[in-house]
């Protein structure tokens, strides 16, 4: 398992106005879409490739396109689908899968209430999105579903993440898959209430309010 931290001023800066409790829905949204291509950028690196011929104005010319089968996107719903734009902004001929999750708020332990994958994810580059790595549960859940439709290549793309759960993922997956971690911030810790600390709150509830 691989740990990527971005290191760049414009991350830096869009990551500190999502931090800012006064940074309404509207904002906090459009934001995340922003945060998550400058994310992707780095996250597709090395996203698979092939040549392909191009004829130009004046001559012919080895170019590159993405490889055959597409990369899947595979937005934590809820929160994650926040990022799915910024995401196909980068990746437009990506295929989509979801998977919907939520924690226990006392055990911090997830559950899947639904899923839209695949059957055979052989050979596929997966990109799960969710903007928070807290405890490790929900994106260890995401992958353990990925790797038994066959993915072995997947990369997590998080706005903020704990140590905490960077270790989980690191103890689950260190050698039995390649896993990769893209990330805005490495945050200190986590409180008793299961949040990252500074962390940015409930992404979900300030990108879409709170639902009764």
């Amino acid at each position: 398992m691989r740990l990527h931290v971005a290191d760049h001023p414009l991350i830096a800066h869009k990551l500190s106005v999502l931090r800012d409790e006064s940074t309404d829905s509207a904002r906090f949204r459009q934001l995340t879409e922003e945060l998550v291509m400058l994310l992707a950028y780095e996250a597709t690196r090395s996203v698979a490739v092939e040549d392909r011929e191009v004829s130009t104005p004046v001559s012919t010319f080895t170019g590159t396109r993405l490889a055959e089968p597409r990369p899947v996107v595979v937005p934590i719903l809820r929160a994650g689908l926040g990022m799915l734009d910024g995401m196909l902004r980068i990746l437009p001929t990506a295929e989509v899968g979801f998977l919907g999750m939520v924690r226990d708020e006392t055990t911090f332990e997830p559950t899947a209430y639904a899923d839209r994958l695949p059957d055979d994810l052989s050979g596929r580059q997966i990109f799960v999105v969710d903007p928070m790595l807290a405890t490790g549960g929900t994106l260890a859940m995401a992958i353990d579903f990925l790797l038994a439709r066959g993915a072995r290549d997947v990369t997590a793309v998080c706005l903020v993440s704990a140590p905490e759960g960077v270790k989980r993922i690191e103890q689950s997956y260190g050698e039995s898959a390649h896993v990769e971690i893209y990330t805005a911030a490495l945050d200190e810790r986590l409180n008793e209430q299961g949040y990252i600390v500074p962390g940015l709150g409930d992404a979900g509830d300030r990108m879409y309010g709170i639902v009764d």
